[in-house]
């Protein structure tokens, strides 16, 4: 009887979040053109209506468990599942987020969220993307924006540790921030067709300084995004 409620609770969500969803990427791509000044509301509206989804559909709970950074950080995110990709909006402010590359050819979304302000990630195409990307990510922080990634450049399944992408160590360096490492547990409840009720926990760990080392900081941020897999 669970997995049937679960798998009926997971429809409804289906339904609405993607419905709503629709409805606000059209307004995205409406306000790119008439007032770009709405885009930024819009997204946390998005934001905002998957938090209210996941809450009140599948009954899952979404608790923080530390202070949440704010303003020019590098801020490096467990990522088990889209549902983080998806609340980041809602839960810094105005953050710029290192995506992929092929997200951005998404009609409608790819180009709302370049003028949102994210950062497309082209992985191995060689200095001349690295320099471009570099350029928006301090364009970003001259903004006063956080900067959001996942290290471990994609999903992967809860209670796995797989070693940091080299990008990370690479723009940690580069940028000269200091890091703040959040462990998030979603892909225990999320990151499944039928969704399960329960509580997705982000841990907010301390801040890492810049100019370490490259051992250093991949070790100290790996622990501490994987401190909920236990």
């Amino acid at each position: 009887m669970s997995t049937l409620l679960a798998a009926l609770r997971s429809l409804v969500f289906y339904a609405l979040f993607y419905g709503g969803t629709a409805v606000l990427v059209l307004a995205s791509v409406i306000a790119v053109v008439a007032r770009k000044a709405w885009l930024r509301g819009i997204v946390a509206q998005w934001g905002a209506w998957h938090l209210w989804c996941v809450e009140t559909l599948l009954g899952i709970e979404v608790v923080l468990d530390g202070t949440l950074p704010d303003g020019p950080v590098l801020i490096a995110v467990k990522h088990e599942s889209f549902f983080e990709a998806i609340d980041t909006p809602r839960l810094f402010t105005h953050p710029a987020v290192f995506a992929k590359q092929e997200l951005f050819a998404i009609p409608g979304w790819g180009y709302s969220a370049l003028v949102y302000g994210l950062i497309p990630v082209a992985r191995d195409k060689g200095a001349t993307t690295l320099r471009g990307m570099l350029a928006l990510a301090k364009q970003r922080l001259d903004e006063g924006r956080p900067l959001v990634i996942f290290p471990e450049g994609t999903r992967v399944a809860h209670g796995t540790q797989p070693p940091l992408q080299a990008g990370f160590a690479g723009l940690y360096k580069l940028l000269k921030l200091p890091v703040v490492p959040i462990a998030v547990n979603s892909g225990a409840t999320y990151h499944h067709v039928i969704k399960r009720p329960g509580r997705i926990t982000y841990k907010v760990g301390a801040k890492i300084p810049a100019g370490l080392p490259r051992d250093d900081v991949e070790a100290q941020v790996h622990a501490a995004i994987n401190v909920l897999n236990g």
